[in-house]
């Protein structure tokens, strides 16, 4: 099936269930496929749902068993106010909680965005190279979500990827908080990078992101995520260089298969990002998708359900 026609669709899946975390936090999630088949757990990043996996759920469910858990600040899963509810930390717990909750020991994680950004620290902790998750985490799939190790010195030294981030100096300054209570997240999204729909997004589908961003609690849950995050974004007058005495945060090689699909038209995250992960990821696959902006999973999904069909064959067992 072509992307044209996959997007002209809405895909349809299966109800969500309600799934209570040990940290009593309560993820809306998708559990569908064999429960007996290998487990593939998709984060979705800012400002989606689980629908973001949309076309890879439907594609992979009749041979995986697919768990999309809306995350916390989104939707209806839970939406704590505090921004310290937010932090790296908890964010990956969740994963592993909702993996006990749901009787699943291991999985291949997917990512994308910011649930990419979790999804690497998830396989970091939990791979099998002696992490401290017991080799829970098998396999990685990243969409479009840039390597802690590469991102935060290409914030200080490289012009484009730091004009391409000052969004997030918006999204976390409290002065645009009553812009938010006034007009939801669409509002800031209009102000801080001029947020228009893509041509690959159906009216229904664009209808449906609309009212979901109209709960003014998961506005605050999701713009949580910026504002607990240690990435430090300079403004675009401060020198282009890292400061004095910062060295790259200190992470262990990826020693577990890992696929990077990379959308090569992506405004917030150019293609520099993916430069020296061969020096970091010991299984690399990269697969790069041109003509392609940032939810590259459902902007270009024949080519990303391509891409995870052939690293899953090959990873097999």
């Amino acid at each position: 099936m072509t992307d044209q026609a996959m997007t002209d669709r809405t895909a349809t899946l299966p109800p969500q269930v309600r799934v209570t975390l040990a940290n009593g936090i309560e993820l809306d999630t998708i559990d569908t496929g064999p429960r007996d088949a290998p487990a593939l757990i998709f984060l979705h990043g800012f400002p989606e749902s689980h629908r973001t996996w949309r076309h890879q759920i439907a594609h992979l469910s009749d041979r995986f068993r697919c768990i999309a858990p809306d995350q916390r600040g989104y939707r209806g899963s839970s939406k704590p106010q505090d921004v310290a509810s937010y932090t790296p930390d908890k964010l990956i717990a969740d994963v592993f909680q909702l993996a006990d909750a749901l009787g699943v020991g291991e999985f291949t994680i997917l990512g994308h965005d910011w649930g990419g950004a979790i999804a690497w620290g998830v396989a970091l902790v939990g791979q099998k190279a002696g992490g401290p998750m017991n080799g829970r985490v098998t396999r990685c799939v990243i969409a479009n979500a840039p390597h802690p190790a590469i991102f935060q010195k290409l914030l200080y030294t490289d012009p484009v990827q730091r004009a391409a981030s000052q969004y997030m100096r918006a999204f976390r300054d409290p002065a645009n908080d009553q812009l938010v209570r006034n007009h939801g997240i669409a509002g800031i999204l209009m102000k801080a990078i001029k947020w228009e729909r893509s041509s690959a997004m159906g009216v229904a589908e664009r209808d449906a992101l609309l009212a979901d961003w109209q709960d003014r609690d998961a506005c605050f849950g999701m713009l949580n995520w910026y504002r607990a995050s240690p990435v430090d974004v300079p403004p675009m007058d401060a020198p282009m260089s890292a400061p004095a005495g910062w060295t790259p945060p200190s992470l262990p090689p990826l020693k577990i298969p890992t696929l990077v699909i990379w959308a090569l038209d992506d405004l917030a995250l150019p293609p520099a990002n993916i430069d020296g992960l061969d020096n970091i990821i010991d299984d690399l696959t990269l697969v790069k998708v041109p003509d392609c902006g940032h939810f590259v999973p459902w902007e270009a999904p024949a080519a990303v359900n391509a891409a995870i069909d052939a690293f899953l064959a090959r990873t097999d067992g």
